[in-house]
């Protein structure tokens, strides 16, 4: 089953502080997630300023510099993995370098029927 990891954090601590990873120890996990044939997908995401938003209401196209919603921590990438069960999913969750300043939400991608 696929499981998507989104990794959230303060962009303004997410490279400050004592544990944060580096990029070569995030490019060494994500080598390590695809050498086991889990890793289906991977990016980090520019900052959130980069960011724009799109709505549609009433039939009228809405967009809005900036991200959804102001928060204290912001998406900053995401990893697809496709794993046995939730139990594995959230083993490598936690093995992403990012969860050690930030946070991890797994979410199971759902099978669309069609």
């Amino acid at each position: 089953m696929k499981y998507l990891c989104l990794v959230y954090g303060s962009e303004q601590l997410m490279h400050s502080q004592p544990d944060s990873p580096h990029d070569a120890e995030c490019n060494d996990y994500c080598e390590s997630v695809r050498a086991s044939g889990r890793l289906v997908a991977a990016e980090a995401l520019e900052p959130v300023r980069s960011a724009t938003t799109v709505r549609m209401r009433g039939g009228k196209l809405s967009i809005t510099d900036g991200p959804f919603a102001e928060t204290k921590e912001q998406l900053a990438g995401f990893y697809l993995i496709d794993a046995r069960d939730l139990n594995e999913a959230l083993q490598l969750a936690g093995k992403i370098p990012a969860a050690r300043v930030g946070c991890v939400e797994v979410r199971p991608v759902r099978q669309l029927q069609v």
